[in-house]
């Protein structure tokens, strides 16, 4: 009988454990709906708790790449490298076509009007702010994690920080976060100016994308697991950020003031420019 009523208790306890699971999932669930980017911030932070609380998680992901004396082969693998190139490839790419669509903007208004200002500002804003500001100039140039192939567990010479925790020996280009795998997974704001058919499609071709070119820069012992977990949700948090400001905030009438805004500043651009090319013909 003291059996029968231990078991029934832990039957009670694992049930109650099992309902406040599904009530969190569900609260996490209509916060996505409803503020996406406050979701993207919760799971970033979600995330960030085990690799805060088991650090040697990262250390035993990343033992799965590395081959004692060869180190991390993958490295010098001719197709893995082709793809560390394509995925570099795909960024330099999206910000020339932000910067020519920036100028088009600015210097030729009838045909940039094809060009929707808000669109073009959530790109360009989510791009600078999360992978180029955040991720690449603040948190990878001030942390200071060394990445796997440099700490003492793979052959290295300095010693291992866990996430969030500064003070590693690197001096630049850190391991905190993954830059690319946060260049990559940027591309999900590609989803929301998207035509409404190509948008589910263009989801999972994004995260696939994403997924790849992040395993592989785990592969080739450049970055930990939660360098590119935690790279994900900050840029996933600013994406949503700037859907939110550009995309639902500014309305038709505003995106028209922008427009012409730039446009004035266009020619004011192409008058300064002028004046110089007169001074020289006069002279």
């Amino acid at each position: 009988m003291a059996g029968d009523g231990h078991a029934t208790e832990m039957s009670e306890a694992v049930e109650r454990a099992r309902g406040a699971a599904a009530a969190a999932a569900g609260r996490l669930l209509t916060l996505m709906r409803t503020h996406p980017a406050s979701a993207a911030a919760v799971v970033t932070a979600l995330v960030s708790l085990p690799a805060l609380a088991f650090p040697g998680l990262d250390v035993a992901v990343a033992a799965w790449f590395f081959h004692g004396p060869a180190g991390f082969p993958a490295e010098r693998n001719g197709f893995l490298l082709d793809l560390r190139h394509a995925g570099m490839g795909v960024t330099r790419i999206v910000v020339v076509g932000l910067v020519l669509a920036g100028l088009a903007k600015l210097f030729l208004p009838m045909l940039a009007r094809a060009i929707p200002a808000r669109k073009l500002l959530f790109l360009a804003t989510s791009m600078a702010l999360g992978p180029g500001i955040l991720v690449n100039s603040l948190l990878k140039e001030v942390w200071g994690r060394p990445r796997p192939r440099q700490i003492a567990e793979f052959g290295g010479t300095m010693e291992f920080f866990p996430a969030w925790v500064p003070g590693g020996a690197c001096e630049t280009n850190c391991s905190f976060p993954s830059g690319e795998a946060s260049s990559a997974m940027w591309l999900i704001a590609l989803v929301f100016v998207a035509p409404e058919r190509w948008r589910k499609a263009t989801t999972i071709a994004v995260l696939a994308w994403a997924l790849t070119i992040s395993v592989n820069r785990m592969a080739f012992g450049a970055h930990f697991l939660s360098d590119v977990a935690i790279g994900w949700g900050l840029t996933a948090t600013i994406v949503f950020a700037c859907r939110w400001a550009f995309l639902e905030k500014v309305g038709p009438m505003t995106e028209r003031r922008i427009d012409d805004g730039l446009a004035r500043v266009g020619e004011r651009l192409l008058g300064l420019a002028r004046r110089p090319a007169g001074w020289f013909r006069a002279r």
